[in-house]
């Protein structure tokens, strides 16, 4: 049966569609990379640093510009510390779904039936609810007494019962499973089941299932505001001011199993290509992880159209789909991705808090052209 000519137009766009965007990502090099990551620190209110590694073919390809310090000249490194933000949220899932490989937890279990103690109305949430974020748990870090402990005690250590304490008596968002928004409380719940089923603490749960196996020795959950040297040092930029360092003007308990690790560039990328690679969890985990939620975007937003799934979110640009998270903390905006099978692998990490506006756009730009880079034959 011959072809009506709409149709015949409908494949042929298609065909360019394709082929576009297989030239793009054929055309797009690490060089282009680095003159992104060069224009992003050179932009106005852009990063005094910024770095991505890029990992194909067994080789680990760093890209950098600008300064991890801005007192030094010093270009950062792919062995420099730094806060990998909400990227953190990554890491309690893997510690999660290999709990539920191992029969430990269950998607479908409820904070009712493994935390005694925990909000009466959040009794009925799910496991799977709290690692895609459609939970409607009220977030602690828009409390206003997560405000007044950055204002009043920043240095101080935060208990993860406190952080939750702080909006026990808070409503739900929304009814579980009814709708999408990404909430920061989720994960510290996610680290207190850990806890509850294990009978460990959350950190040494994280070395026994994620940080050892995947040998990610720079790798680590402090309780202080110190950080390994050397450092990648975090921002806060303003016009006409000199950057002010607040890499360590916050304790990190506060963020906890949400978003308080510590790592580099290299460990990161090390991490995500082991998440995505069934190193933490089998394939029946990683099928369920998959189901995503659409128009779940992460936080900040990354390259592409964002889906959200099981503490990662799927990122489709026209260059190709990665799997991964972002991040943000102060000082910090993060990024970490891989191929759905875990070969290849991207990070960017820039020094400053998540941009608005032109600035975002111009990092999210870097972004898929890192994907472009990453997936080209």
């Amino acid at each position: 049966m011959p072809l009506r000519r709409s149709s015949v137009l409908t494949v042929l766009a298609v065909l360019l569609l394709v082929g576009a965007s297989a030239a793009s990502a054929a055309a797009t090099t690490p060089a282009d990379v680095q003159r992104g990551l060069r224009q992003l620190v050179e932009a106005p209110g852009g990063p005094p640093g910024a770095i991505a590694t890029i990992y194909r073919d067994g080789r680990l390809t760093v890209l950098r510009a600008g300064r991890a310090d801005v007192k030094r000249s010093r270009a950062p490194r792919a062995t420099d510390h730094m806060r990998i933000a909400s990227v953190s949220k990554a890491f309690s899932g893997a510690v999660a779904l290999n709990l539920v490989r191992a029969g430990k937890l269950g998607l479908d279990d409820t904070i009712g039936q493994r935390l005694a103690g925990a909000p009466p109305a959040w009794a009925a949430v799910t496991l799977r609810q709290l690692l895609n974020h459609t939970s409607g748990l009220p977030d602690y870090s828009a409390s206003k007494a997560f405000t007044e402990q950055l204002t009043n005690d920043p240095l101080g250590y935060v208990a993860p019962s406190t952080l939750i304490d702080w909006v026990r008596n808070d409503p739900l968002g929304f009814a579980p499973g009814s709708d999408y928004k990404y909430s920061n409380t989720d994960n510290i719940v996610v680290g207190l089941m850990a806890e509850a089923v294990t009978g460990t603490s959350f950190d040494q749960a994280l070395e026994e299932i994620v940080t050892g196996p995947a040998k990610l020795r720079q790798t680590s959950l402090p309780r202080t505001v110190a950080i390994l040297s050397p450092i990648f040092h975090g921002y806060l930029v303003a016009p006409g001011e000199k950057p002010e360092d607040v890499s360590s003007i916050y304790n990190p308990s506060g963020a906890w199993a949400s978003g308080g690790i510590v790592s580099t560039p290299r460990d990161l990328n090390t991490f995500i290509r082991s998440y995505l690679g069934l190193r933490f969890f089998a394939r029946a985990q990683q099928r369920e992880q998959m189901r995503l939620v659409p128009g779940g975007e992460s936080v900040p937003p990354g390259p592409g159209k964002n889906s959200a799934g099981l503490a990662l979110f799927r990122y489709r640009t026209g260059c190709g789909t990665v799997f991964g998270h972002t991040g943000d903390f102060p000082g910090y905006a993060q990024w970490a991705a891989a191929s759905a099978n875990g070969r290849r692998a991207v990070t960017t990490s820039i020094n400053i808090p998540a941009p608005k506006g032109k600035l975002l756009a111009q990092l999210r730009k870097v972004q898929t052209m890192a994907v472009c880079a990453l997936l080209s034959k």
